[in-house]
């Protein structure tokens, strides 16, 4: 299950990071921090790293630098208003994808039942 997972989440992360950022400004570590204390335990720091970097290129987030006592400055994401039009198709996709699959799960346990009442 954890390989169907990874391959899942690669197709979702950038939705999920975008949402994450739909509530507040964060920064790399915040919202892997986030993510992890959502449940998603296995997704590593460069992960998201890369991914911010992405988003950041398409020009989805706007970025500040913070100054931090620890170290260099650090990157704290917005989500602008570009970013918040791509979220919201996510969210379009996400709902017609979960339906249709729903559907047909539900189609296929009919199936699987018809299937074992008759044997």
């Amino acid at each position: 299950m954890a390989s169907q997972m990874t391959e899942m989440l690669k197709g979702t992360l950038e939705g999920i990071v975008l949402a994450i950022l739909a509530e507040r400004s964060a920064y790399g570590y915040e919202i892997t921090t986030r993510l992890r204390d959502g449940g998603f335990s296995d997704i590593a720091e460069g992960t998201v790293y890369a991914l911010l970097v992405r988003i950041e290129q398409r020009g989805l987030v706007d970025v500040e630098k913070v100054p931090s006592e620890k170290g260099p400055p650090r990157k704290v994401y917005s989500l602008n208003a570009q970013g918040r039009d791509q979220l919201a198709e996510f969210w379009r996709t996400w709902s017609f994808l979960a339906a249709h699959i729903e559907q047909l799960r539900h189609t296929d346990s009919i199936s699987t039942t018809d299937t074992n009442e008759g044997a």
